[in-house]
């Protein structure tokens, strides 16, 4: 594990947002909450480009949580409805830039039509090679860890390391842990998001609602997690000189 991060390596391997704001924009503007997680659409469309042509290499989004269950029933439907259109809209342009899709969550209860485009957009991108983008829905850590654990146990798998092996029951097995998350809209909580793999993340909050996030502010995003010392619970200094000990003979 590295004690530093200097600027020069300081690309995230995986970022993670929470895209948090669209019903309090579309509010502002006497607009329905659905016209505000369309707008978030288009704010989406244009980070997935971003953040690809920048060479990260996974991208979370955290679309719908497990508690969003509790909204209303007409927001959760016409919810369900933009992700299948979404899917469908979306998926040649990914499959084109050679972005791999994938879906996190307990999709059990999701309306059939949309269990079915998920697994279609994941079945014909799974070859693709560019950057990873996982899209959470009915998404929510404590529920990723309960099935892991679950899964773990029933597993007996244990090994040399527990940590590492547990790590493989996760939702986002085999992907970096959260190095970056974001979360735009004002709120400073990270909302039982990848609770897991962002325990070492560096926290960027942003006050601007999510229709309204521009290249820019993600650039400056990048920056500013460029500028960062990622020491990991190291001191900086001394660990790399015990590192540099020679033993004794």
């Amino acid at each position: 594990m590295p004690v530093t991060t200097s600027p020069s390596e300081a690309l995230p391997a995986h970022v993670a947002i929470v895209m948090d704001g669209n019903g309090r924009w579309a509010e502002a503007r006497g607009l329905s909450r659905s016209e505000g997680h369309r707008a978030g659409l288009e704010a989406t469309r244009h980070a997935v480009r971003f953040f690809a042509e920048q060479g990260v290499g996974t991208l979370t989004l955290f679309a719908f949580s497990s508690e969003n269950w509790g909204r209303p029933r007409e927001e959760v439907e016409a919810l369900f409805d933009l992700f299948v259109s979404a899917i469908e809209a979306e998926l040649p342009e990914l499959i084109e830039r050679g972005i791999a899709l994938t879906f996190i969550g307990d999709r059990a209860s999701f309306p059939s039509d949309l269990q079915t485009r998920i697994a279609e957009a994941e079945q014909a991108s799974v070859a693709n090679e560019g950057m990873r983008v996982v899209v959470a829905l009915g998404y929510g850590g404590r529920w990723d860890i309960l099935q892991a654990a679950r899964r773990w146990v029933a597993a007996g798998d244990e090994g040399a390391n527990p940590e590492t092996s547990f790590a493989g029951y996760l939702s986002t097995a085999g992907m970096p842990d959260v190095d970056l998350l974001i979360r735009t809209g004002g709120e400073r909580r990270i909302s039982n998001f990848l609770l897991w793999q962002a325990a070492y993340a560096e926290l960027l909050f942003i006050e601007t609602f999510w229709p309204d996030i521009t290249a820019d502010d993600l650039r400056q995003g990048l920056a500013w997690y460029a500028s960062r010392q990622r020491r990991f619970g190291c001191v900086t200094g001394a660990a790399e000189a015990s590192a540099r000990e020679v033993p004794s003979a």
